[in-house]
């Protein structure tokens, strides 16, 4: 018996050790190893052909942290990083709202989460149609005689950036609310009972109940969304291909890359932007710790 347990526990070791290698094998492979390879790269001037690169050591990096035509483009980061507030106030809206008895509770939540489920090019594509002159947008202004309204809405440098980062709020509002709606599920109903019982209001248990239950959950997808301000780059490459002052920090690093033959360069902008995502993470952390 004592043998039999032994094997049967040699067993179920040995089925979660395959079962465990496989995915830590794929992710050294496709994420890590990468990793050091492109830090490898950024030390040198390779242009991405040649086999033996030079070393150059920290040049790039200085170039990057020096040149201000690099980090420039942050700006364009800013107005998606707003955009990031006003898609989190919209989906902890609906996430709140859906969260009690509505009808076509279902139907609504399909409609919120269906962006989401999309491809990134065929939402550019569908936004495309949507911005161009002529198109669905000025079609409705016309149709509200907002005729002095129409913008060249990806050509204006003043409304491009705005147009494109709507087009994000639209395409990722739907992975918020899934999280918020979760979480707020969470809560246990008979909180809310307790609150209708004192007399508390629809604001009050949002306020007093919601809020505090799924702050965590709102920091996780502040921080989502900085890090995705940070990292744009279907929406605007495909709508624009970076054109007119919509160029972000990835397509340039890609531009760099690809364009200019320039992939030590590029691979420094890529482990710089890796070092900005995880000191914002490292402060979100914080600031959650010290809020407990």
């Amino acid at each position: 018996m004592h043998k039999i347990k032994l094997n049967q526990n040699t067993e179920k070791k040995l089925l979660i050790f395959l079962f465990t290698i496989i995915p830590v094998a794929l992710l050294l492979l496709f994420s890590y190893y990468p990793l050091i390879k492109m830090f490898q790269y950024s030390l040198t001037d390779w242009n991405g052909i040649t086999p033996d690169p030079n070393f150059v050591g920290a040049d790039n990096y200085r170039t990057v942290l020096t040149n201000p035509n690099y980090f420039a483009v942050f700006k364009t980061s800013l107005y998606y990083f707003i955009a990031t507030f006003f898609q989190l106030g919209i989906a902890l809206l609906f996430a709140t709202i859906l969260s009690f008895k509505v009808k076509f509770a279902n139907f609504w939540k399909g409609v919120l989460f269906f962006p989401y489920l999309l491809n990134g090019v065929a939402i550019g594509f569908i936004f495309l149609y949507f911005y161009k002159g002529g198109g669905t947008l000025d079609t409705v202004l016309s149709f509200m005689g907002l005729d002095d309204q129409i913008r060249l809405w990806l050509g204006d440098r003043s409304i491009n950036n705005i147009s494109l980062a709507f087009t994000s709020v639209w395409r990722y509002t739907g992975f918020n609310f899934l999280i918020f709606l979760g979480a707020i599920q969470s809560v246990n109903p008979e909180i809310y009972e307790a609150a209708e019982i004192d007399g508390a209001s629809q604001w009050d248990k949002f306020l007093y109940i919601i809020v505090p239950s799924i702050k965590n959950i709102i920091f996780l997808n502040i921080i989502l969304g900085i890090s995705g301000s940070l990292s744009v780059f279907d929406i605007p490459y495909i709508m624009t291909g970076g054109s007119n002052g919509t160029t972000t920090f990835v397509i340039q690093t890609i531009s760099t890359a690809f364009k200019y033959n320039k992939t030590g360069l590029a691979s420094a902008m890529g482990i710089i932007l890796l070092m900005i995502v995880i000191v914002v993470t490292v402060i979100q952390r914080l600031a959650i710790r010290e809020k407990r």
